[in-house]
């Protein structure tokens, strides 16, 4: 089903473009964050499959992580021609960087859709051609909080390994002042506890009562697999179940904070197939956090829908050099005023 959607889609797309003089010259220029990024080279990969199959010249550019080279990038792609931007802004800590790209397009008179990563409505609605596509952030938290509360309720007495009554948890932050990262880390854990509490059980504890954030962030702001694998390791160097303060549950901003932490616990003898598991909850539902849930090794995810966002972005870029209204094939019930577009997420467990 989702190879016909995606032929359909390419089929519509070149149809759209052709009929309207759309093969000028000019690329259509997408800006990633971070070609390192699991969940994002996921909707890459399907964007250039709709692209490649429309016949349509665009240019992928990797900002590694780099604002300042992003934002050279766009100035470099503009320069060149452009006709779209396609951005997936690295910092996300203020409006400044967002802000620039789009005085930057709009003297050009080239639109922007931002994507994935949290920009203010204030920048998007500075100029008629730019728009944001992605979730609504908060409700991956929401949803994951609930998952792991009713886990929990569920299987209490399982996870609370020392049986002194209460869930010992780690948190694994992605970056800090990131709009995505802060709900998550909230709600994951507010939610959870809600649940927790109208069942008539105790609130979550955080493993590290020194720890006044009650989280670990990744400090290079990469979300990724390697800084929840050092934490957990250390993690496990100090608190274990001979020690009777073993962590008990993991909770992960992403899959890929999640599978780090899990590739430790796998290491000490955990959440491998057999024996004890320590549950792990993370978001993006990625097919490697799917491979661990259907393991047994993972319990859940929250699902953020990689091909639904790049069929959003490519047919809102189409409706752009097509003159169409901006939302023209998109589901209304999924658009937000006139300045984004939300793609639902969903629970995966298996």
């Amino acid at each position: 089903m989702k190879k016909l959607l995606a032929t359909i889609l390419a089929i519509a797309f070149v149809f759209g473009l052709t009929a309207c003089g759309g093969n000028s010259d000019g690329e259509i220029s997408v800006f990633y964050y971070n070609f390192g990024d699991t969940y994002i080279s996921s909707v890459r990969s399907a964007m250039d499959k709709i692209f490649e199959d429309a016949g349509l010249k665009y240019n992928n550019y990797d900002g590694n992580g780099n604002q300042t080279t992003q934002t050279e990038q766009v100035t470099t792609a503009l320069a060149k021609g452009s006709r779209m931007l396609i951005v997936n802004v690295v910092d996300t800590g203020s409006n400044d960087a967002a802000q620039n790209i789009v005085n930057l397009a709009k003297d050009k008179n080239v639109p922007v859709i931002f994507f994935n990563r949290s920009v203010d409505e204030s920048v998007v609605s500075s100029y008629d051609k730019c728009v944001f596509v992605g979730t609504d952030y908060e409700m991956a938290g929401h949803m994951q909080g609930e998952m792991i509360g009713k886990y929990l309720v569920e299987n209490y007495d399982k996870v609370d390994l020392n049986g002194d009554g209460k869930i010992s948890y780690v948190m694994f932050k992605g970056q800090e002042g990131n709009a995505e990262a802060i709900a998550r880390t909230q709600y994951g854990v507010e939610d959870a506890n809600k649940v927790l509490k109208e069942a008539g059980k105790p609130e979550l504890v955080f493993y590290d009562a020194q720890n006044s954030n009650k989280y670990l962030v990744d400090q290079t702001g990469n979300w990724s697999s390697s800084a929840a694998t050092d934490y957990m390791n250390t993690i496990l160097s100090q608190y274990s179940e001979a020690n009777k303060n073993m962590v008990e549950l993991v909770i992960a901003n992403n899959d890929e904070m999640a599978l780090g932490a899990i590739s430790a616990l796998q290491g000490a003898g955990y959440n491998n197939g057999t024996g004890k598991t320590i549950p792990v909850f993370g978001v993006d539902a990625t097919d490697a956090a799917q491979a661990k849930i259907k393991e047994g090794n993972m319990v859940g995810s929250i699902k953020q829908d990689a091909d639904g966002m790049a069929s959003a972005i490519t047919t809102i870029c189409q409706n752009f050099l097509d003159g169409k209204e901006t939302f023209d094939s998109i589901d209304k019930d999924n658009i937000v005023g006139t300045w984004r577009v939300n793609i639902p997420y969903s629970v995966y467990t298996g």
